[in-house]
């Protein structure tokens, strides 16, 4: 008895103890588990530089631009509008691009006539049905409250027409205006003010991402600040977006590291454009060449459908590729363990197309590998759910129904019915390309593509700010020659604007086709000349020499993408620049003013707050003096294993 008693006590001892060990384990499991970064990026693979952490030479910043500080206040007399004209509506039509443009200009057209501005409708997302209630049109992107508020002193700007006028405006009472992406100043002045006096209230339609010249008189060189203002101070994206972008930032510089942005550019509507589709294979060919024969029908197109991708690549007008990007992120000098965000709602031919850079660079990561899916559905909202677009099977008939059928189908013997057809399984029929393999035409978009559409905005704001905050930042095709705005030269822009002495890279297409092309074999050897050609390109293309070839062509197509010399200006102990000014005398380059005495006061507080002594090393940009001296040390010494470091350094496809 006594024994069994013992037994009995051992048990239960040893079945508490196994608990209390279960309890412990889930405990520390739970424990270690909450400091653990879930959307983390590769860091078995993040590599540390060693003693040089961030060489100016990659991650700046550029002293020959560091004299340079946005400054977009006006500077001549700029009185508040004394006679009110009118409204203004407007409806914008186009991507996140062309609304962050087409709003800026809008805003410049209000000051111009002197009227009172009404939010802009934004109809990519008033198409969409069933998206968040939270966000109406506007403020599915932008803070309404700020850019009222912002712009208070320039435009006086209301959520809505009263009362009255919204009544006539659904009967239609009110004029209308669609104007060219080139419309000029006098345009206004003279055929659309005339209107707006008289019926006191004018829409204008905007389809091309514009609605006034980029380049204007001299004496209207306020209004070009006033763009400044609202494209880089007014029009702050919603809270939501901001914060989550602020995250995503976060936890790219989480292992204290910097991180690139690269846009691919890889866009249907541009690659088709320019007659790009033999850069790609199969289904996408094809849907490019659909395209590129709509654009032919309705004369955005002039030329022939069928047409030689490669001459036009070698002539700069097609994107680089992401092989092409990942050669030369090498060449300059990018390790392998670089952290690279990809940004853009729209990379054409999806993952497939940058396998290649991401096995160069395995720390390429985008918003749906740092963001979770709640934290992506909550920046979208609440939706109404939406009936499916696949088609549904006939309802099943009942046993009497086929009975029936049954006697009424005719005479006996009666032929095998045909095997029914292979139904379209959803994977086939997900996405804006399935119906390619059902159609010859494309269908019209569903309210699904309408909302994804609607999506697509959110996600280019996103990107658009963590591109802004990047260290480096890399287009893959700007300044495409289609004269409507494009995504990375509105980044570009903006970070000229903000931070003009970080690295924004702006490379000449053509140039870099012709090094891809040089089959020379002078330039696979020692000392690596092609190696450093392409570095000598891109160093300079970071520079004044890039900042002025990339003004000549972007700023006749959008101000945004070059807002400088208006909205800017120079310490006073700057380097002596010369001037560079287009064919009428705009300046291009060089000659902004002095930045005024109380800017310079705060300029010189931050310096003296932030000046930490650097090595040697890390000053400067990277000039080809430099690069050569790097290398040549780095030859010095690895003498004893020479022919593998040339091998590192030479084109990979080599």
């Amino acid at each position: 008895m006594l024994l069994k008693s013992k037994f009995k006590l051992a048990t239960a001892i040893g079945i508490v103890l196994s608990v209390l060990s279960l309890l412990a384990h889930l405990f520390l499991a739970n424990y270690s588990a909450g400091g653990i970064t879930k959307y983390s990026l590769h860091m078995d693979d993040v590599l540390p530089f060693g003693s040089r952490p961030r060489p100016c030479r990659l991650w700046g910043p550029l002293r020959t631009l560091d004299h340079l500080h946005p400054y977009a206040k006006p500077r001549k007399n700029y009185p508040a509008p004394a006679n009110h004209n009118g409204f203004i509506y407007a409806k914008i039509y186009g991507g996140f691009e062309k609304i962050q443009s087409s709003i800026c200009d809008l805003v410049a057209v209000a000051r111009l006539l002197n009227a009172t501005l009404v939010i802009p409708e934004i109809q990519a997302t008033t198409r969409a049905k069933g998206i968040s209630s939270k966000f109406k049109s506007f403020s599915y992107l932008y803070d309404e409250e700020h850019f009222i508020a912002a712009l208070s002193d320039d435009v006086p700007i209301v959520r809505g027409l009263p009362k009255d006028l919204r009544e006539a405006r659904k009967k239609i009472k009110f004029p209308t205006v669609s104007p060219r992406n080139t419309a000029t100043s006098e345009y206004y002045t003279t055929d659309v003010l005339p209107r707006l006096v008289k019926s006191k209230v004018i829409g204008i339609i905007i389809n091309g991402g514009k609605c006034l010249q980029s380049i204007l008189p001299a004496s209207l060189e306020e209004l070009q600040r006033l763009r400044c203002r609202v494209a880089f101070h007014a029009l702050k994206f919603r809270p939501e977006i901001r914060s989550l972008g602020s995250q995503i930032v976060g936890r790219l510089r989480a292992s204290g590291r910097p991180y690139l942005a690269y846009h691919p550019g890889l866009l249907r509507d541009t690659l088709a454009f320019h007659g790009c589709a033999e850069l790609f294979q199969d289904i996408h060919t094809e849907l490019i060449q659909y395209r590129r024969s709509q654009m032919i029908k309705r004369g955005t197109v002039k030329e022939q459908l069928s047409v030689d991708s490669v001459s036009i690549k070698i002539n700069g007008s097609c994107p680089l590729m992401p092989e092409e990007v990942g050669i030369l992120l090498q060449a300059l000098g990018y390790p392998s363990t670089t952290i690279i965000y990809l940004a853009g709602s729209e990379t054409f031919g999806g993952q497939r197309v940058v396998i290649p850079l991401r096995a160069m660079y395995a720390n390429l990561v985008d918003r749906t590998s740092l963001c979770s899916p709640r934290e992506l559905s909550d920046l979208v909202g609440p939706e109404a759910p939406l009936s499916s677009d696949m088609p549904h099977p006939p309802p099943p008939k009942s046993e009497k129904e086929l009975i029936e059928e049954w006697k009424k189908a005719g005479p006996r013997p009666r032929p095998q019915p045909p095997p029914p057809a292979r139904p379209f399984y959803a994977h086939e029929k997900e996405g804006w390309y399935g119906w390619i393999g059902e159609n010859d035409t494309e269908p019209d978009p569903s309210p699904i593509e309408f909302r994804r559409q609607a999506h697509r905005l959110l996600w280019d704001a996103l990107d658009y700010f963590v591109s802004v905050q990047a260290d480096v930042f890399f287009p893959g095709f700007h300044n495409d020659g289609s004269g409507w705005p494009d995504y990375s030269s509105l980044i570009m822009g903006h970070r000229l604007y903000q931070t003009p002495s970080g690295i924004t890279y702006r490379p000449d297409r053509r140039t870099v086709a012709t090094l891809f092309e040089n089959v020379s074999d002078h330039l696979y050897h020692p000392p690596r000349n092609w190696t450093m050609a392409a570095r000598q390109h891109f160093n300079n293309s970071a520079g004044i020499e890039g900042i002025v070839m990339s003004a000549m062509m972007s700023k006749p197509v959008s101000f945004l993408a070059h807002p400088s010399p208006e909205c800017t200006c120079r310490t006073a102990k700057s380097p002596a620049i010369q001037p560079v000014k287009d064919k009428h005398g705009g300046l291009f380059f060089g000659g902004e003013e002095e930045c005024p005495d109380w800017m310079v006061r705060s300029l010189a507080m931050v310096s003296t707050k932030n000046n930490e002594p650097q090595s040697e090393d890390y000053e400067g940009e990277l000039t080809e003096d430099d690069s050569s001296q790097d290398t040549q040390q780095e030859s010095d010494r690895r003498d004893s294993n020479k022919s593998s470091e040339q091998d590192e350094e030479m084109d990979p496809d080599d």
